[in-house]
């Protein structure tokens, strides 16, 4: 090799070195400011909140917070009150998560077929969605009413004594869980639909040269080509659920004898009414480390690839 080939190859490799390094500070430039707003909103709370869970923190004077060490975390798993909103908060993930897939799913196939109006429907299903959860909440204790309310109006047609909705022990959470499907059902609809759009046809052209009907078709190229949607449409609502405030306090406020206290609601009560800050950050931790696992499993069971 000559010395003008070396030089030449030594030329390239520098030069090589130096546009990685310029791509790199580049790139490094571009995400400095998700990263600066990643670490302050997200990053430092995070951190912040469990080192507060690990003291009865005081949030006028911190310096004078005592370590408590792990004693929070031993007190949740004496409290009642807290296992009681944990309860409430899985039956409500139980009631509205299958509810708003296979709704939104349905709603997504049927809209997906080649009928007049789809755009109208579009617009209808997706509709609620856009309603700030004060509105939806409102609307639907006027929907509940036992002396005006539309659902009651009718059932008093079949029935003698229509139930009291968010007056019911029984009633209150299924109530709640129906306005949250009412309201939420619209986001999943519309990621459902676009999966179903990007599904090939020719899939299902040869599903039919086998012999297969509507169910088979549904079973064998529907559900396995829209998995990874699916999967998406149910952690964000599994996380939506367990994060679930709005509506309980303003149809119920927890009640009746705390029947639809949440999670959520029990950790503002113990910051904001008992002013016990640490207590309430361990209640967050624990909440994270729920839909963590949540989400895991989620993952292994609908979003992991099993080819």
């Amino acid at each position: 090799m000559s010395v003008i080939d070396r030089f030449g190859g030594v030329v390239g490799t520098l030069s090589s070195d130096s546009r990685s390094r310029r791509e790199f500070v580049e790139g490094v430039l571009f995400s400095l400011p998700y990263l600066i707003i990643f670490a302050v909103f997200l990053l430092y709370p995070l951190l912040m909140g469990g080192y507060m869970s690990l003291f009865d923190w005081n949030a006028i004077a911190p310096a004078e917070s005592v370590f408590l060490g792990l004693e929070n975390y031993a007190t949740l798993l004496n409290d009642s009150q807290f296992w009681n909103a944990l309860g409430n908060t899985f039956y409500f993930a139980l009631l509205t998560v299958p509810s708003i897939v296979v709704v939104g799913l349905g709603l997504a196939l049927g809209v997906n077929r080649d009928i007049r109006g789809q755009g109208f429907l579009r617009a209808i299903f997706f509709s609620p969605y856009i309603l700030t959860v004060s509105v939806t909440a409102l609307v639907w204790i006027d929907m509940y009413s036992t002396q005006y309310g539309v659902l009651n109006h009718y059932l008093g047609m079949v029935m003698a004594n229509p139930p009291q909705w968010l007056q019911s022990r029984l009633f209150a959470m299924p109530a709640i869980a129906m306005t949250t499907v009412w309201w939420l059902v619209g986001f999943s609809f519309v990621i459902l639909l676009a999966a179903r759009q990007s599904v090939p046809t020719y899939l299902y052209e040869a599903a039919k040269l086998d012999g297969a009907g509507t169910w088979r078709q549904f079973r064998d190229v529907t559900v396995p080509q829209m998995r990874h949607a699916i999967f998406f449409v149910v952690v964000i609502n599994l996380i939506w659920a367990f994060q679930v405030y709005g509506q309980p306090y303003i149809m119920t406020s927890g009640g009746p004898s705390q029947t639809t206290e949440t999670l959520v609601m029990y950790l503002y009560q113990a910051a904001f009414n008992q002013r016990n800050f640490g207590y309430a950050a361990a209640i967050g931790y624990v909440l994270t480390g729920i839909l963590v696992a949540v989400s895991i499993a989620n993952y292994y069971l609908l979003g992991g690839d099993n080819e």
